[in-house]
């Protein structure tokens, strides 16, 4: 997966330095008022939307990015708010229908700029300061760890589809062969988590998760903490090339 979700969320903004409680606490209230300001105050809805506008550019997250995850968002947002019109004659279903795409789309732009002044994994840490259930924590962190195994397995898919064909599909050739990628791409989700589960079980996995805290560069005033520096070290090894290395290890017996 090439672009990733949280791709801006180790920046440098003035939202970044936000202490993380301080980042969870403001897109919470911000998710609050988009759900709770009634649509008909349409410029108590606006101000909300232009707050959200302003976190976005105080972080130094490109609007083009922004929309790009709102198209994928969208229709089956749309999809689901287009059922209350028709199973609700009247203004009233219209009402629900422009309600349920503007709050969504509110709520799916604060969560976006969450996760991108917020490292998942420090997300993850604060909830868990929180008291957050462990197994919710485990269901987070492996749905963000698996979901790019789910996309690499998608493009696969899709490169293998586009490789039998011989001339551009028609509209509904093109849907219905995307109708039918979804469905095999579940079967093979299904099983493949079936087998991690499975291998992680012989592991030893309980269902809690383990975290390694460790403190930041400005806590530690700028010097870097020794569990993680002995980590750089075993992993700058790791990348090293034996040849490099033995001579390493040759000028420091010398």
């Amino acid at each position: 997966m090439s672009d990733y979700l949280d791709r801006f969320g180790r920046g440098q903004s003035m939202c970044h330095r936000w202490p993380p409680l301080a980042k969870l606490f403001a897109a919470i209230t911000m998710i609050l008022a988009a759900t709770c300001v009634p649509i008909a105050h349409g410029p108590l809805v606006g101000i909300v939307a232009c707050v959200i506008f302003f976190a976005h550019t105080l972080a130094r997250i490109p609007l083009a990015y922004v929309a790009r995850r709102l198209l994928f968002f969208w229709p089956p947002l749309f999809l689901m708010a287009i059922s209350l019109p028709l199973s609700q004659a009247g203004q009233k279903g219209w009402l629900l229908f422009v309600t349920i795409l503007v709050r969504g789309t509110l709520s799916f732009s604060t969560a976006l700029w969450l996760v991108n002044v917020m490292p998942f994994d420090q997300l993850l840490a604060t909830l868990r300061r929180l008291r957050v259930p462990d197994v919710l924590l485990a269901i987070l962190s492996l749905m963000y760890r698996f979901l790019f195994v789910l996309w690499d397995e998608l493009d696969r898919m899709r490169t293998a589809r586009a490789a039998r064909l011989f001339r551009k599909p028609s509209l509904w050739a093109t849907w219905r062969s995307a109708a039918h990628l979804v469905g095999r791409l579940l079967i093979r989700a299904l099983d493949r988590a079936d087998r991690i589960h499975g291998a992680m079980l012989a592991r030893g996995w309980d269902g809690r998760s383990r975290w390694i805290e460790q403190p930041s560069a400005q806590a530690s005033g700028g010097r870097q903490p020794p569990g993680s520096l002995a980590a750089n070290l075993n992993s700058t090894e790791g990348l090293t090339p034996p040849a490099r290395q033995n001579s390493m290890r040759a000028e420091e017996r010398s």
